[in-house]
């Protein structure tokens, strides 16, 4: 390397022998004036083991391919490309003149003809794999001849840093496996870690040479020179990818479930991406419920000729949460369903319970529902249900301290300050393309309550109809706070793809969310995944979640609103949230655009 052609603007002068150089922050340095280049970027500490090497406090193993298998596909080393650790590959091509190939393969097609015919004129079988290596020769060597391929050597490396030994050797192993399951075998380049980690840095130099002979066609599948795409024939636009601005268009439905999460900070733009799926799935035939804890989609619901659903004390619709599905399915108990999840309300909706508690409010439940003519049997299960008031009653007469200790927890919703919310029949249904259910105008203590009612009046009339719907929970946090609400929520979305429903889950508390058993549970379960803007505090958590690399994390710690990472099944790319002028003033939620039209 040709030292600095510019002049500092101070020259140190030479310091005594032994003595450590006065230098400027400012001086250029050069060879022969006390650092070079290379003393500069080297780094404090190399160690040369004979397995890895460990370069300042960071471990790094090499490894090379040694075996391919026999045929491929393009784009067939995807799964090393997109590995949930960060690796460095090097591939090094070597053009071969045609003659010097064409010589090799007349001599190694002779050898195994001979050898074939050896083993036939003894009787022998002949080997299979001697048979398949002249079958490939000789279609090398038609297309070599024709001029329709070029031969190349080639090289492929790959080295994994890791930050101690053992997280070193297990992600060896799990790379190892990766190749493993495309045929691939790798080694370890044993005793030559120093030369392996050279010819995998980006210096152009290959220490190590390790070849192997292919074609032109065989190499072109190995170039991994594609940007992820989510593009498919049908579903819905969701954005342009901000790497080649291709579109997104996908359909949930033809996952092996339809459900989403999403997660992002406040104002990233997450009601702005499920607004804009919710319109667009209309127009393709999608029923879309959502429920809405800020009336955020009023306008959209009116625009698209929706019904919105608002919930209060002075409201006129009612939700009653004895409610049955009225549809008998095989091998389902509705009653003992619906028992299950009451139970899982009026925890909510009371505390703490003991033991002995929840079985005396088991047989309150199951008495008042007795008491209306409804048992196991389905016939029965067509009759008006009872209301809250009627459980009320019927603890308020097992005239037990126990008893009276859980009718004093419901009295304010019979009687006291809560009246008039959730203690009538069932008024309001799903007939509308578009429904929203609003439970902004009620108190937060009640909200988490309401939501549960409503997703349970939702589920029971999602199994009652079969069709294509989207459900979508906004803020489900609030759910989340509750353990026997979050388990409800839990079980709707393990249930969901037997009903055609696709569930869309919302927060942007993600620390609370998934550092919950059951958040993880309902992340896993959702084949879709959409990262808008993070927060400092959350990017770890995201990150280790998610397998999401260094520049992954800092893209969503920089993301402007609507930008992020989509994530499809086993594919993610980076996504830009787009949307068409008109579609923009139907689900913006800038107080300064809804005020002043046509901003």
């Amino acid at each position: 390397m040709n030292p600095p052609t510019s002049t500092p603007t101070t020259v140190p002068t030479a310091p005594a022998q032994g003595a450590k150089p006065n230098l400027p922050k400012t001086a250029f340095f050069a060879p022969g004036q006390g650092f070079g280049i290379q003393d500069i970027i080297a780094p404090q500490s190399l160690e040369t083991e004979f397995d890895y090497v460990k370069i300042n406090n960071v471990y790094f193993r090499t490894l090379f391919v040694a075996g391919y298998p026999r045929f491929v596909s393009p784009g067939w080393l995807e799964p090393i490309i997109n590995f949930d650790s960060s690796l460095d590959i090097s591939f090094y091509l070597y053009p071969v003149e045609g003659k010097t190939v064409l010589d090799d393969l007349r001599r190694k097609i002779a050898e195994m003809e001979a050898e074939i015919a050896t083993d036939l004129e003894r009787g022998k079988i002949v080997d299979p794999s001697t048979q398949a290596k002249l079958e490939d020769a000789r279609n090398l060597q038609e297309q070599l001849v024709k001029g329709a391929e070029r031969f190349f050597q080639f090289s492929f490396y790959i080295t994994i840093p890791a930050l101690t030994l053992e997280e070193l050797n297990q992600l060896t192993r799990q790379v190892e496996s990766t190749l493993g399951s495309i045929l691939v075998v790798a080694k370890h380049a044993t005793l030559d870690m120093e030369n392996g980690f050279i010819s995998s840095a980006p210096f152009g130099i290959d220490r190590l040479s390790i070849t192997r002979n292919m074609d032109t066609t065989s190499l072109a599948t190995t170039f991994p020179l594609t940007s992820a795409e989510l593009s498919s024939d049908t579903g819905v636009l969701y954005g342009t990818n901000s790497e080649n601005e291709s579109f997104i268009i996908f359909d949930r439905f033809s996952l092996e479930n339809a459900n989403m999460t999403i997660f992002a900070t406040s104002g990233a733009g997450k009601s702005y991406f499920v607004k804009l799926e919710a319109l667009r799935s209309l127009m393709i035939g999608t029923e879309v419920i959502v429920i809405d804890p800020e009336s955020e989609y009023k306008a959209l619901a009116d625009a698209a000729g929706g019904e919105f659903i608002s919930f209060s004390f002075s409201s006129p619709s009612k939700i009653n949460p004895f409610d049955l599905s009225q549809i008998y399915e095989a091998g389902e108990n509705q009653l003992g369903l619906k028992i299950l999840s009451l139970h899982s309300l009026f925890k909510v909706i009371m505390g703490s319970i003991t033991p002995s508690q929840e079985a005396l409010l088991d047989r309150a439940l199951v008495s008042t529902y007795r008491a209306k003519g409804i048992t196991q049997d389905p016939a029965t299960q067509k009759k008006e249900p009872p209301l809250m008031e009627d459980l009320y009653k019927t603890l308020i007469g097992m005239e037990t301290a126990e008893a009276m200790d859980l009718a004093a927890r419901i009295e304010k919703f019979v009687r006291g300050s809560f009246v008039g919310i959730f203690d009538k029949q069932t008024n309001v249904n799903i007939k509308n393309p578009f429904t929203v259910f609003s439970v902004k105008d009620l108190q937060d203590a009640l909200r988490p309550i309401a939501m549960f009612i409503i997703l349970d009046f939702i589920w029971t009339k999602v199994k009652k109809d079969l069709k294509k719907r989207l459900l979508v929970v906004d803020e489900a946090w609030h759910m989340m706070r509750y353990p026997d609400s979050a388990q409800f929520l839990w079980s709707v979305v393990k249930r969901a793809r037997k009903y055609y429903l696709g569930l869309t889950t919302i927060t942007q508390d993600v620390e609370d969310f998934l550092g919950q058993d059951i958040g993880k549970a309902i992340l896993t379960n959702s084949s879709m995944q959409l990262l808008l803007k993070q927060s400092p505090a959350a990017i770890d958590k995201i990150a280790e979640v998610f397998y999401l690399s260094q520049g992954e994390k800092q893209l969503l710690l920089a993301a402007n609103v609507g930008e992020g990472i989509f994530f499809a099944g086993p594919h993610h790319a980076p996504i830009r949230v787009v949307a068409s002028e008109d579609e923009h003033k139907l689900i913006t939620t800038k107080p300064l655009e809804r005020m002043v039209p046509n901003i």
